[in-house]
């Protein structure tokens, strides 16, 4: 390879010699010519590719229809990559994945071991590696479930997974799904690539065999034309990525090239036996972003560290991150409670500087001049959400460099001064002032000015020294038994040097934080040279230096502040602070979370230029002194690397929690019950929807029996969803499930569920600790548990696995039905009424030898539903609900949502036919 490189080299540049190297004669990309085996050279520079469906009924993240154009060409893989290929390039990693054949396509992996292998893959064909990462973390089994600050260089040429429009460009020509491995031909199994044959370009498989992980986020489309488009911004609540071109286990019709959601969301740590990949090779010039909004970005700011190394500094995962993308003028932020870190950011047309975020951690305040310049500047609030919601501006003539404190009475105001220009003259300083005015409800009152000067950077708590810096360190001094607001000097510290970005500290140690110029002064106390902002040095309450900070190597400092708020795990002396990282270029390309009294500290994004960071942490209220309450553990009902149905459950236990003393009727099951029962609707109980996407029926009893039993005081009726084709798991399932994974759950079961009564103070952990975001209130709380879906129909009758269950299979099913059985002979005098359901499938199951979906013989299903209707003839507590009938229901198609989950119009019926019948037994 690198000889045939070196002669294309000779002859590029012989060419360009003898031509004078004309830059406006049309010459061929050398990408062109790079042996790749097993690649296939797509021209697409020039070309458009249509992304999305037309379809009214199609998913809301499928629904818009969006050009794409290239303006550039890539490599993509002939074939997916094969299980030989990446079990001998994994196997170091222990991170490999079984075939029954070693030409079949590699399954079973996460996101992130596909990204793991392409770094491999580049290294080994001798290029650089296309994807960035800071650390990794890896499951037992070998999987990597996490890559903090993962990035795509899209300047280096090595091998990616390819983009969803690189996939679709490629797939489309010649898209013929019926001449594929598919559930009508395959066995549900995969099998040899390229057997089938390849599309008009020379690419196999695309439809069928396995779906196929692609780089970017799950967003939205929006109905315009972008170019080298790269996926969403952030991949939402769950944090979705995208497969794409079905698989052995679906039908050749629902195989389409636009389709990019499985049945339920796809995150990056998810595992299915059924999505593999295949590499693309190329850089990709330009590239473009969509955000949640539609607007398109050239500029990705990337989450490096991960909530583990975050809460490891402040001691709580309840900490925020709120910066000015300095590309596009917007506030961007990371809520690190979430677990899936993505960057949100707030789109507006209003240039953003200084955002602080409330002492709350609810709102963000911000200003449109940046400290240094002089002029008119206005002061914003808003909702710190993806959408910006509720913004209020401040009507004053001027208001900038807002900084958030809470007065001693309660009240929250927010300090700003009239002018942030530079201070080193002293009228013009002084015929500035400094304000502050309260902000309660999403409502500004009014203003108040409290001394002259532009002091910006910061009022101490006890209202005994104000400083500010954008040139000279200036210090607001109160006299003695008064404060800066009655009676105070102006003084000039740091021996008059220039000085910037001062900060200072909101708690009772008044510490200034400020960048220098590289001054006699600072050399004097660090006893050597440096660099303009090369240290972050601090100052006490008179002024005097106490501490200096050393930036990374090949980087200064800018933009330092103090963390919103005093942490758990540090002492108010030591600090935390954080600032945007320089380069030799001066671009402000990284974040920093920075222990000021040792210099450790750790990055939290990288980006082409991000400024003014805000770090929020969140300050314990809670009186509770208990030593069972340890907050690393009570109640926290999430892993920092959570899945779908952990980032469910983590809402739907804190719900839990909060309303178990009213809620009357609980439903448990699937997403079938988190979709298809609407709790808002029923008038015969208060109930609570605790479905969530994943759970089978040994899920459900874990959370009747461990938690709704032992806590719900008012609990008169359980709805339990009876899913028979669901029961195909292992009993090692039961290791795996969401119950396994956080310490909140662990917790609990080490003290024996609270049993004997619940710890004073540990419903207030889990309300303090468990944070709803405006995605739980809209998705869940707001609804009692359902989440609302639109109609997409009833979809069809596939099968995508083999109905008849393996012998291992029905043991673990008829375990389950027995812990079933058992469960509702024990509660018979409890006085607690049991509803069995059945939810409504497609009706064209009924042309099959299969009960739903995910199989089992339909005679297998009804021997179990006939059982249980048995059983509620002999238990006058039991009632079965068969709403599915083997398709002969009256759920009409408007009612559906796909094969086997209702929309919200049919959660309405299905809610209003429970209603009748708990009516009528009462």
């Amino acid at each position: 390879m690198y000889l045939k490189l070196l002669n294309i080299f000779l002859a590029v540049f012989f060419t360009c010699f003898f031509s004078a190297c004309d830059s406006s004669r049309n010459h061929v990309a050398l990408d062109e010519f790079y042996d790749l085996e097993g690649f296939v050279y797509i021209k697409a520079d020039g070309q458009s590719v249509t992304l999305g469906k037309k379809e009214k009924n199609a998913a809301p993240k499928e629904r818009t229809q969006m050009n794409v154009e290239f303006t550039y060409n890539y490599f993509i893989g002939k074939h997916e990559v094969t299980c030989t290929d990446y079990n001998r390039a994994m196997a170091r990693t222990g991170t490999t994945v079984y075939c029954e054949e070693e030409d079949y396509p590699a399954s079973g992996m996460t996101y992130y071991d596909a990204i793991l292998y392409a770094n491999i893959y580049s290294k080994r064909e001798g290029f650089d590696t296309a994807y960035t990462y800071y650390s990794s973390k890896f499951d037992e089994e070998g999987h990597c479930v996490g890559l903090d600050g993962l990035k795509l260089l899209t300047d280096v040429e090595g091998f990616r997974l390819p983009t969803e429009a690189e996939w679709v460009f490629a797939a489309q020509p010649g898209w013929k799904p019926r001449r594929a491995w598919t559930a009508e031909n395959s066995g549900f199994i995969g099998h040899s690539v390229c057997v089938q044959p390849a599309n008009y370009l020379g690419v196999c498989d695309m439809a069928g065999n396995v779906a196929e992980w692609v780089d970017g986020w799950l967003g939205y489309f929006r109905d315009t034309t972008i170019s080298n488009y790269m996926g969403g911004t952030d991949g939402g609540t769950f944090g979705e990525r995208v497969v794409k071109g079905g698989s052995f286990r679906n039908e050749a019709k629902s195989i389409s090239y636009l389709s990019r959601l499985d049945v339920y969301p796809v995150t990056s740590v998810n595992t299915f036996y059924y999505v593999g990949f295949r590499l693309a090779f190329g850089k990709i010039p330009n590239p473009t972003w969509l955000s949640s909004d539609g607007s398109a970005s050239n500029s990705n700011v990337t989450a490096v560290a991960g909530s583990a190394a975050v809460k490891e500094m402040t001691g709580t995962l309840q900490t925020k991150l709120a910066f000015r993308n300095d590309m596009t003028g917007n506030i961007a932020f990371i809520d690190y409670s979430l677990g899936s870190l993505s960057v949100k950011e707030i789109s507006d047309t209003i240039n953003s500087y200084h955002p602080e975020i409330s002492p709350n951690g609810k709102w963000v305040a911000f200003c449109t001049v940046a400290e240094g310049l002089p002029g008119k500047s206005d002061l914003y609030v808003r909702k710190l959400n993806a959408a910006g919601d509720n913004l209020v501006k401040l009507d004053v003539e001027s208001a900038a460099i807002p900084r958030w404190r809470v007065l001693p009475d309660g009240d929250t105001v927010i300090v700003y001064v009239t002018d942030a220009g530079t201070n080193n003259d002293d009228a013009s300083f002084k015929s500035a002032s400094t304000w502050q005015v309260s902000f309660s409800g999403g409502t500004f009152g009014e203003p108040q000015k409290l001394f002259d000067g532009a002091y910006h950077g910061g009022v101490s708590s006890d209202n005994k020294l104000a400083v500010s810096g954008a040139r000279l360190l200036r210090a607001r001094v109160a006299d003695e038994n008064s404060t800066v607001m009655e009676s105070a000097s102006d003084d000039i510290w740091y021996n008059e040097e220039q000085a910037c970005n001062v900060s200072l500290g909101k708690g009772t140690v008044k510490h200034s934080m400020f960048l220098d110029f590289a001054s006699s002064t600072g050399k004097d106390f660090v006893g050597s040279k440096y660099y303009v902002h090369e240290r972050i040095f601090i100052a006490d309450e008179n002024g005097k230096l106490v501490r200096s900070v050393q930036a990374p190597s090949g980087f200064t400092f800018d933009h330092s502040e103090w963390t919103v708020g005093d942490t758990t795990k540090l002492t108010e002396t030591s600090g935390l602070a954080t600032a945007s990282l320089t380069n030799t270029n001066n671009a402000h390309t990284k974040i920093v979370l920075l222990n000021t009294e040792d210099g450790s500290y750790e990055t939290l994004v990288d980006g082409d230029e991000v400024w003014h960071p805000c770090v929020w942490i969140k300050q314990s209220t809670l009186a509770s002194e208990d030593v069972l309450l340890s907050p690393d553990s009570a109640g926290v009902y999430y892993d920092i690397f959570a899945a779908t149905s952990e980032q469910i459950m983590k809402v739907k236990m804190r719900m839990f929690w909060d309303m178990k003393d009213s809620i009357e009727l609980y439903a448990v099951g699937s997403s079938r019950t988190e979709r298809g029962f609407d709790p808002l609707l029923l008038t015969s109980y208060k109930s609570f929807n605790y479905g969530y996407s994943g759970c089978e029926l040994w899920g459900e009893l874990y959370l009747v029996e461990n938690y709704i039993m032992n806590h719900a005081k008012n609990l008169k009726v359980l709805l339990i969803e009876l899913p028979p084709d669901l029961q195909n798991n292992s009993s090692a399932f039961r290791d795996e499930s969401v119950f396994d994974q956080a310490n909140g759950y662990i917790f609990d079961r080490n003290h024996d569920f609270w049993k004997e009564g619940l710890p004073e103070y540990f419903v207030s952990m889990v309300d303090e600790y468990m944070d709803y975001s405006d995605e739980d209130l809209e998705s869940y709380v707001n609804t009692m548990g359902l989440l609302h879906t639109e109609s997409g129909g009833w979809k069809g009758n596939e099968v995508d696995r083999d109905s008849v269950f393996s012998e291992k299979e029905m043991d673990y099913y008829n375990a389950v039905m027995d812990s079933l059985d058992e469960f509702i002979e024990r509660v018979a005098d409890q006085d607690v009424k049991i509803v069995v359901a059945i939810y409504p499938q497609s009706p064209s199951y009924a042309e099959t030898g299969s009960f739903g979906r995910h199989g089992l013989q339909r005679s297998v299903a009804k021997e179990t539903i006939d059982h249980y209707k048995k059983m509620s003839e002999k238990y006058p507590h039991v009632k079965v609900m068969d709403e599915n009938n083997f398709g002969d229901h009256d759920y009409t198609d408007d009612m559906a949502l796909d094969y086997d989950h209702l929309c919200s119009k049919g959660a309405a019926h299905f809610t209003e036919r429970l209603d009748s019948l708990l009516k009528s037994w009462k």
